[in-house]
């Protein structure tokens, strides 16, 4: 992706529905959002992942014209959200991790509410109401109260509350924190349903599970961008070294002998399974099948991998911890390699 410069006049890409520039945001000395630069394509699903604190929410915000940004430039669907925020609010639908609904209203009362604030009435909002119910599958409980309802009907409402004034572009800010696999499940094919008729979609989450669905997606930590591009590219990319999966009984017995070795860069617990990574895996496993055997391990299936986003994500993350580290270790005017740091003689662990 080509950044624009921060000092550029304006951010007009009429195939971008965003574009950031240097984005930046300060709280009382802590940086929130450090230089964040991307673009959102018109149409796509934008995936904005990272973990609790990372800076999602607050560049959100930003975006919404909610809070100024402490420096660098961004439009939305081609309005500056500086002076234009107003503009940006009227074509966006916006859905928080909360839901914003009111409890004490019933389902059909909160989608009356969500429409005539948008301006939306009479035919037009009765029309809308009756696709929404259907889409939502929330046909035949229009007199329910919202606090009855499960958290999986409660995040399909709070969605067609987000779109009854039929906006261009959807920020979902982790709309699924909180609710069942199945319902999550059906929440994104009702987000593909509004890819399909040309929504762009933005919406952040810290489940990697998800991230797998989107076009493209933004990697952020402590507040800068640590990757970008679609899945793939980034798995193909971004990936340091090959993934070790293994399945093997007494897992906690294996990951303190694996990390032991000292020849792992990572050691992470993924379910039942155990995914060690290293430079070069597929040439460790003759070693592991030895250590493991030695310490009393049965192993049922051993192999390298394709990595998962989680991998990935895990491993651009240390890269970005290890680098800063070393650069706060170095003598000035040296810019250390953080493969230093990720010797064979250096152990690294850490369980998910």
């Amino acid at each position: 992706m080509t950044v624009k410069s921060s000092n550029h006049p304006a951010l007009r890409d009429a195939r971008c529905a965003v574009e950031t520039a240097e984005l930046t945001k300060r709280f009382d000395g802590f940086t929130a959002v450090d230089r964040v630069s991307f673009a959102v394509r018109q149409g796509e699903i934008f995936g904005f992942l990272g973990p609790n604190g990372a800076g999602k929410t607050t560049t959100i915000r930003m975006l919404l014209g909610l809070i100024a940004p402490t420096a660098g430039q961004a439009s939305v669907l081609g309005f500056d959200i500086g002076h234009q925020a107003a503009e940006i609010r009227r074509r966006i639908g916006y859905m928080s991790q909360r839901f914003s609904l009111y409890n004490d209203l019933t389902v059909a009362e909160n989608l009356n509410f969500f429409g005539r604030t948008y301006g939306v009435r009479n035919p037009l909002l009765r029309e809308r109401k009756r696709t929404i119910l259907e889409m939502a599958g929330l046909r035949g409980r229009e007199r329910e109260l919202t606090r009855n309802l499960s958290g999986g009907w409660r995040q399909r409402l709070a969605l067609g509350c987000a779109i009854l004034h039929r906006p261009q572009m959807l920020f979902l800010d982790e709309p699924t924190a909180g609710v069942d696999p199945i319902s999550r499940r059906e929440f994104w094919d009702l987000l593909y349903l509004l890819s399909d008729e040309g929504r762009t979609i933005f919406v952040t989450t810290h489940y990697m599970d998800e991230a797998e669905h989107c076009h493209r997606l933004a990697f952020i930590q402590h507040g800068r961008l640590v990757a970008f591009g679609s899945p793939e590219e980034i798995k193909a990319e971004k990936m340091r070294g090959q993934v070790l999966e293994i399945d093997c009984s007494r897992p906690e017995t294996a990951m303190s002998v694996l990390r032991s070795a000292g020849v792992f860069d990572e050691v992470s617990l993924y379910g039942a399974l155990i995914h060690a990574v290293a430079e070069d895996a597929e040439e460790l496993l003759p070693r592991v099948n030895q250590v493991l055997i030695d310490a009393g391990v049965e192993i049922r299936t051993m192999g390298v991998i394709r990595p998962s986003l989680e991998d990935v994500f895990i491993s651009c993350v240390r890269e970005k911890v290890v680098d800063t580290d070393a650069h706060r270790r170095a003598p000035a005017g040296l810019a250390p390699d953080s493969r230093s740091f990720l010797s064979p003689k250096s152990p690294h662990g850490g369980t998910k």
